[in-house]
Order: structure tokens, then sequence, then C-alpha cells
């Protein structure tokens, strides 16, 4: 049977999930409930995973004496939306016949069956209520249990949100009512996705970015869907790295955020509202609460800690590095109060619901019709101009001057990566290449003026604190700090110049 599933997932504690069980605004329709259903389910791969290379689950669900097999497929970065296909076979092993029609159907091979083994199970114990939400009818999955492959475990309580019935928007009106009962973490990765993390032991506390991949044949809201579908699992991904205080999860999250501004900014014809201009107050309200954590521990590690260890003795170091690193600590705490707030909960879960259902969707049904790489390559050209044009002179810019100059080249960077798939000729691609090299150059080198900048001020901010104790050496040490920085500037300003020269005589690469 073929299918699509719209769910949203959320992660609780157990003791939340009681209070979901007998909250009374989660009362289930008439008698359309399960309590305590025990769910096996046993996932299949190769050894090679190629199920897994191509976005691709299937498990077998053992319950109550039958067998059912789910072939399930996502094509984004967030479950919200994927194909699914069950069928009821006799076995413990899946039956290739029922894989026609669906995307395992070109694997499906003798050799493939002899290849398919179980790789991880998991086991849930699973409460449902079939609950009724302005008409839409929506189902929910209270999950406790634990996936297990070999002698790793991981454990599992998340509620699933599936709209049976109805529209979309009333399944995130229900995911906010649960909200406001209890910290449910809005979660995107699948138990499939947990189980292969512990196959992988890719349990570190940091994720890179995926690659987007768009189509030629997408739409442009289609396009815009995928972007943020994938940067928001970006940031998401990190949370529990930048919770923890682990400065690459913070630095991760950080980007994801300036990303969807990014993304804001390039699509803004298509998503110029007032929805949207509250998402992007609330992304602003992010970024700096993990800005001044990742300010200080950019400043610590590659200025004060080198330093300390070329001078070990230097009058001040110790006193100037003791403050910063309180400061730091400080700095993350608040940090860490923010990720944890149900402000940045409700934040999260407000972009997937302007993602996939928000109101430029409404206004901007032409434009979002029109093909992405038409919209993709006037998007770049008018970007590139503009920094063609705000260039011009660099060599003798101030500090707000070249502020503004690198977030320029940020967003045309982030739209580098965002439509770059899209031209994928042999020439095309090499002039990609090149001109992401180049603008990835003038982004690192403005990146680290805009760092000299930051730490002037946090330097400063710091020697001029009133206390009731003067810290003479420290601020001597401050000093020889910022000294030093000062030095680095006319050699990052050279290289930046002769780097803009460089990016205006190359040709763009979507230009055919």
């Amino acid at each position: 049977m073929m299918g699509s599933e719209t769910e949203l997932k959320f992660q609780v504690s157990s003791q939340d999930m009681k209070s979901l069980r007998t909250a009374r605004s989660l009362r289930p329709m008439g008698a359309a409930s399960t309590e305590g259903e025990k769910l096996l389910s046993v996932y299949f791969d190769t050894a090679e995973r190629r199920l897994r290379r191509k976005g691709i689950s299937l498990r077998v669900r053992h319950n109550r004496g039958t067998r059912v097999q789910t072939i399930k497929t996502q094509t984004s970065g967030i479950p919200f939306n994927r194909g699914q296909w069950e069928h009821k076979i006799d076995g413990d092993q899946p039956d290739l016949r029922f894989m026609r029609g669906t995307p395992l159907a070109k694997l499906r091979t003798k050799k493939l069956r002899s290849a398919l083994s179980p790789i991880f199970v998991t086991q849930i114990c699973r409460v449902t209520r079939l609950l009724n939400e302005d008409g839409s009818r929506i189902e929910m999955a209270l999950d406790e249990g634990l996936v297990r492959a070999g002698r790793k475990t991981g454990l599992i309580s998340e509620v699933e949100l599936e709209l049976k019935r109805g529209k979309v928007l009333d399944l995130f009106q229900l995911a906010k009512r649960i909200g406001s009962l209890v910290p449910a973490k809005l979660a995107f990765k699948s138990k499939s996705e947990r189980g292969y993390d512990l196959l992988a032991d890719a349990t570190g506390p940091s994720y890179a970015a995926d690659q987007i991949n768009l189509k030629s044949g997408m739409s442009t809201g289609e396009a815009f869907q995928v972007i943020g579908r994938s940067i928001l699992r970006h940031v998401v991904d990190n949370e529990s790295a930048a919770r923890k205080g682990d400065s690459e999860g913070v630095h991760q999250m950080r980007v994801g955020l300036r990303k969807l501004r990014a993304a804001i900014s390039s699509f803004a014809e298509l998503v110029d509202d007032k929805q949207t201009e509250r998402i992007e107050s609330e992304i602003i309200w992010m970024t700096g609460e993990l800005g001044s954590a990742r300010d200080l521990d950019v400043y610590i590690k590659t200025k004060i800690e080198p330093l300390r260890k070329l001078r070990p003795r230097k009058s001040g170091l110790r006193e100037f590095a003791g403050d910063l690193a309180s400061r730091r600590r400080t700095a993350f705490k608040k940090m860490k109060h923010a990720i944890d707030s149900p402000r940045y909960r409700s934040l999260i879960l407000d972009i997937l619901q302007w993602i996939e259902a928000g109101e430029w969707l409404k206004h901007s049904k032409i434009r979002a019709r029109r093909p992405v790489h038409l919209f993709a390559a006037k998007s770049l050209a008018q970007q590139f101009r503009k920094v063609l044009r705000k260039q011009k002179g660099v060599a003798k810019f101030d500090s707000r001057q070249l502020h503004k100059l690198r977030i320029r080249f940020k967003k045309l960077r982030y739209s580098c990566e965002f439509f770059g798939g899209l031209f994928d000729t042999r020439k095309m691609s090499h002039r990609r290449r090149r001109f992401n090299d180049c603008v990835a150059d003038l982004q690192d080198n403005l990146g680290a003026l805009n760092d000299i900048s930051v730490h002037q001020k946090i330097a400063t901010a710091l020697v001029a604190e009133k206390t009731s104790t003067q810290h003479p050496r420290r601020d001597f040490a401050a000093g020889i700090v910022s000294g030093r920085e000062q030095g680095e500037i006319e050699t990052f300003l050279k290289t930046v110049s002769k780097t803009a020269r460089k990016l205006s005589q190359m040709r763009p690469f979507w230009i055919r």
C-alpha cells in the first residue's frame, strides 16, 4: 500500500510523557486509542549501506503475531513529509515482491535479496490517541523504548504527531498545544537514523551542514523549502553540542541561523511578509545569544592561548586570560539558558511551520512556481553586481565598511552553496569551484579583520570596567594583545584588495 505521512516528532522526558498521557486536552476521539502496544521493528540494509545512501529505510515490524513490511523515503533533511509503502508479509524477512513501484524497485535483484540482513532493531511501547484538532484527524503516538545495534543501545522517548486527514496548520496547532503542556523539543532524526548513528558511532558533539542539491526542474518555492529544511536540520542537530559548551557546536548552530537569514535575503521577493519579518527578528535574537559566547571563545583560543604558550611569564597575561575565561563561562551559561527556553523551542517550530505552510505560499503562488534555475541565475547576478560595486576602494575601508562588505560576501557565498548544484556542466563546475574559492578566501580574510574589531571592543570594555580593584598588569597584557592584532590589519587588507580584483575579473559560473 503506497502512501505518504506528514508528521512531527518531539523528544520529551519520561516524566513529561506521563503528563501527556493524562492531559485532559489530549483526550482521544471516543475509543480511538491503544494502550501499551508492544512494537518490535527490525531494520534491514546491506553491509555497504546501499539503502541508507539512497535515503531509504526498510523494516519489518512485529506486532501481535503479524508482520508488516514498511519502506520509507526521505528527500530532505527533515522527515516532515515522507513516502511510505506498507504490506503485510508472511515471514520475518523482507519480501521483495512488494518492492515493485517503490524506490527500492531499481535495487530489486537476487544479489540484493542475499545481501540484505538485519542491522538494528527498535523495541517500543506505544500509546496512541486519535485526536480532533479543528476538524483535522491527527494521530498522537507516545513512544518509549530503545534502539539496539549489537551491544549499543539508545533510549527513545518521543511524541509523534501524524496528520491522518485535514490541514497542515492544524498539525502545528496541536504541536504548539503540546509545547504549552511540556517542554517538548522538536526532533528531526527518525528511528532509523538513530539506529544508523549507533552503527557508525556518529554521536559526535557537532555536525557540519549537509550539501544542498537542488534539481533544475524544481520550482522556486520547492527550492526554498529544500534549502530551509536542510538549514533548520543543521541548526537543530547542533543544539545538544552547543548546550554542552562545545565550541564547534556553537559555531555550527550560529552558521545555520545566519544561513537562514541569507536564504530570506536571497528569496526576498518570495517571502516578503509580516510572518517572515517576525521569524527573522527571532533568528537575530538567537544569533545574538550565540554570538557573545562564540566571540569570546575565538578570542581566547586564537589569540590569548597561543600568546601564553609563547610568553608564559609575560606580565598580566594570566590575569587577562582569567578574566576572559570568566566572561566566556557567563556567556555560555546565558546561551544554554536561551537554547533551553520556551522562546527558542517556539522559534524552531515556527520556522518549520513557516517553511512548510507559511503565508508566503499563499501570496506568492505565481512567483513560487517559476523554474528555480532562472531565479537562481538572476539572484546570483544581482548579488555579484552589488559586491563588485561595494568592494571598490576596499583598501581604505574602516571597520564598519569592512563589516558590511563581509556580510555581502557571506550572503553571496551561502547563495553559491544553495544554488551551485544547478550549474553542473563541466565548464560551469570548473568556474564554480574557482569562484567559490575566491569568495571563501575573501570572506575568511574579512572575517579575520572583523574578529580583530570585535576583540578590540572586548578588550576595551574589560579595561574600562569599573571595579574596586585596579588591574594594571591585566590592562598591560590587553594592550599587548591588541597591539599585535593591529599589526595584522595591513596584511589582511592587502590580501582582500588583491583577491577582490581577482574576483572582479572572473566569469560568473551561472552564465552558460
